[in-house]
């Protein structure tokens, strides 16, 4: 795809958060990035120059998957992309998630979203909603994330295939393991590192990672109140926000296998795998996200995925498949 002779980039930024050694240690993130890496090669033309992957695997050579590194690569990826020129860039992201209280008046579940890099350096629903409204006009932000509590991970974006129930079959819990994390252990986790002993997660975070912790940490309630309204007031005009959600906000997401043999991997992310080598042509973001629905519900995971964005983008081909 090219417009006006200049050819289209696609640009991607993969995080695998597995925490290894810790009392939080998943098994299959890992592996879900580097599926989707094969898979960005082999199908949707992305090259290897192109993507950034991060992951905590203890031996690796890559970047590690801190707070500020994740932020810095999604910067410089979005600093890449070209005004008019229709990239497409592209966020996978397996670990776990957290839902902090929220400061957002009228919020429906009075709590955020989060993802939990290795570091416990949150980033929340408004530091995606920020970066996407960063994009050039014409450039499309889609984001997959395997992780706990992930629907209405981009703060204002529609919600196109939401909450939703199905029967009572379920997995083998044994073989599973939730990428959740409460408030209550990310709490713990960072008074043990600040030695300060209070429930505001704000001051921890900003204790640790001063000018690198989170907008909703950095902006006194009064000034984020006035920036989550200019974004919404911009969102409204532009809008290249795509959010495949492993499960609701209110859900948990399963990493399945890796304790006692096996390959493990994140349910949600494996649901994508099995639709894309079972469809070899372009699918549209809903359908993806329905299939992947549909796969989870016949192994008896008690997930939901969800897709946020516009109308426009609900029916768009999954990134842009040529």
């Amino acid at each position: 795809m090219e417009q006006q002779g200049v050819a289209t980039r696609r640009l991607a930024v993969l995080v695998g958060c597995n925490y290894p050694n810790t009392r939080n240690e998943l098994h299959g993130c890992v592996n879900d990035v580097l599926a989707m890496k094969e898979t960005l090669l082999t199908r949707f033309g992305f090259k290897k120059e192109d993507m950034e992957v991060l992951t905590d695997e203890p031996d690796s050579k890559l970047l590690k998957p801190t707070g500020a590194n994740i932020k810095a690569a999604l910067r410089r990826m979005v600093e890449k992309a070209q005004n008019g020129t229709g990239d497409v860039l592209f966020f996978h992201y397996s670990g776990h998630g957290t839902r902090i209280p929220s400061a957002k008046l009228a919020h429906p579940f009075k709590q955020d979203e989060a993802i939990v890099p290795c570091d416990f350096n949150l980033i929340t629903d408004v530091d995606f909603r920020e970066l996407v409204n960063q994009l050039p006009k014409g450039t499309s932000f889609t984001m997959i994330s395997d992780s706990c509590h992930s629907g209405g991970l981009i703060d204002k974006e529609k919600e196109q295939i939401g909450p939703y129930s199905s029967g009572d079959r379920s997995l083998d819990m044994e073989t599973t393991t939730s990428r959740a994390l409460p408030f209550k252990e990310v709490l713990d986790h960072l008074s043990s590192l600040t030695g300060i002993f209070t429930s505001d997660i704000g001051t921890h975070l900003l204790e640790l990672f001063g000018g690198d912790a989170g907008l909703k940490f950095r902006l006194p309630t009064i000034d984020l109140m006035d920036l989550l309204e200019k974004m919404t007031l911009r969102e409204r005009h532009v809008d290249s926000g795509i959010l495949l959600s492993g499960c609701q906000a209110d859900e948990t997401s399963a990493d399945v296998g890796g304790r006692g043999g096996g390959k493990a991997y994140g349910a949600f992310s494996n649901a994508i795998q099995t639709v894309l080598k079972e469809n070899g042509g372009a699918l549209k973001n809903k359908e993806l996200v329905m299939m992947a629905r549909e796969v989870l519900e016949k192994l008896g995971f008690q997930q939901h995925p969800c897709l946020y964005c516009s109308d426009q983008n609900a029916d768009a081909t999954f990134l842009s498949q040529p």
